[in-house]
């Protein structure tokens, strides 16, 4: 069964229960791959800061 097939039974299901139908698949992707994005870019730039924290502390004076 087909993700659409599968999508469409859900929402057939939903609507003769009388419950709010699914979302569609995929709705929510782009959203998700910008999160995972922002996350990856939030934790380079935090060990970027670290590491040059450390560097500047152990640079000789």
């Amino acid at each position: 069964m087909s993700i659409t097939q599968q999508h469409l039974l859900d929402t057939y299901r939903a609507l003769t229960l009388g419950e709010p139908a699914p979302r569609a698949p995929g709705t929510y992707d782009r959203q998700a791959a910008r999160e995972l994005s922002d996350e990856q870019r939030s934790r380079a730039g935090r060990h970027g800061l670290r590491n040059a924290l450390a560097r500047w502390r152990r640079r000789p004076t």
